[in-house]
């Protein structure tokens, strides 16, 4: 049997991790600012974790939501205080994907409504009705195709008023991304938070913040929604939640009230997962990995605007993307084969960085100098084939 082919692969066979580093199977190092998606949080195994996941592993690896895992309790109050929101309730599953279909569908229970609005250029999922309310054709199967989501241009307040003054009493729900990932870092103005919020208010709809990947710390706030100043009624996260584990859930408003199984999982909230997740938490909290995602995110977005061949610079703490010229459309390419480092990308030529929330100054400066010698290699190149 083979794999069925559904991922571009680069040929590097990747074996062991530490911190910001990983390493392939000829010894080669490479500094990884993706975290494979957003998913290392707290850097490669790192120890805390790796015990954390080993002793509960040597007790118990799984049982079900049948019985009392006060492991889940746990998570709920320790996710409650790093997150500022310790009135919420916690919904355990499995990935970003499963906590937007949760999130969506909870939404549509609570007031019995069917339309959602999401915005252009989004990302939520590929199951069911994440991937409906996900602005790419190339991703809905027919089967996904459904007219309950009406899709607004991103950031504007006019659209938005007047989708909310015409179909105000259909809306279920509002899903936005505080910082769109795919979409290639585009930043939710904190105005227009605020009116999803009014409009949600006033409607009854319900305000689902997507926080899979800009939540959990990486923009220097626990959700990148919270610049805002607001509350949503649902938080989704997954990713950086569990350092590599697959863990996920949903923070839930407490005016939402639950009833027996109108949400399950198998595997959500299994004791390995919550002993993944607790550790993240525990180290976000006493390391300050917060804090230090805004002071070092901060650095590198102002030395990259320094930089003329990059193009609006933009993001929040240690989310950040910056558009290339199409002569640089090779830049990501080189930085990985040249001078191994990991990025992301979302196109049109633009890179994206998603890096441990640990990132160190020095990690950073590697980066830094790494993109000054890609460009000045290019420059010189170009120059050359002028003079030729």
């Amino acid at each position: 049997m083979k794999l069925f082919d559904v991922y571009p692969i680069n040929d590097i066979n990747i074996v062991k991790g530490k911190g910001s580093y990983v390493w392939d199977d000829q010894g080669q190092q490479y500094l990884d600012l993706y975290g494979g998606h957003a998913v290392i949080s707290v850097g490669h195994t790192h120890p805390h974790y790796v015990k954390r996941v080993e002793e509960q592993l040597e007790k118990l690896g799984f049982y079900s939501n049948s019985v009392k895992i006060p492991l889940q309790q746990e998570l709920a109050e320790k996710l409650g205080n790093v997150s500022g929101k310790p009135d919420y309730q916690l919904f355990l599953c499995n990935s970003g994907a499963e906590a937007n279909e949760n999130a969506l569908k909870l939404a549509s229970f609570a007031n019995g409504r069917k339309k959602v609005v999401a915005f252009s250029k989004s990302f939520h999922g590929r199951t069911s009705l994440a991937v409906a309310a996900t602005d790419n054709p190339n991703l809905v199967a027919p089967v996904n195709q459904t007219e309950n989501v009406i899709f607004l241009p991103f950031n504007d307040e006019e659209a938005l008023q007047k989708c909310f003054s015409e179909n105000g009493k259909e809306i279920s729900s509002v899903i936005i991304e505080g910082i769109q990932g795919v979409g290639g870092i585009n930043v939710a103005d904190i105005h227009f938070l605020q009116l999803i919020r009014e409009l949600c208010t006033e409607s009854g709809a319900i305000f689902i913040a997507d926080g899979i990947q800009c939540g959990y710390g990486r923009t220097g706030k626990f959700f990148s929604h919270d610049y805002a100043g607001v509350d949503a009624d649902i938080y989704t996260m997954a990713k950086g939640m569990g350092n590599g584990f697959p863990v996920a859930g949903i923070m839930i408003a407490p005016n939402i009230q639950p009833r027996h199984f109108m949400l399950g999982t198998t595997f959500g909230g299994n004791h390995l997962a919550c002993a993944a997740a607790l550790a993240v938490l525990e180290i976000i909290e006493s390391e300050k990995l917060m804090e230090n995602a805004a002071t070092i995110g901060n650095f590198i977005s102002q030395q990259l605007k320094n930089i003329p061949q990059l193009k609006n610079v933009r993001g929040r703490g240690l989310m950040i993307g910056f558009d290339v010229p199409e002569s640089l459309k090779n830049l990501r390419k080189n930085l990985l084969w040249n001078q191994h480092i990991f990025t992301g990308e979302a196109k049109p030529n633009v890179i994206r960085l998603l890096p441990s929330l640990a990132l160190r100054k020095k990690d950073a400066e590697q980066f830094l100098d790494a993109i000054e010698e890609e460009l000045s290699a290019e420059s010189l190149a170009s120059s050359t084939t002028e003079k030729v």
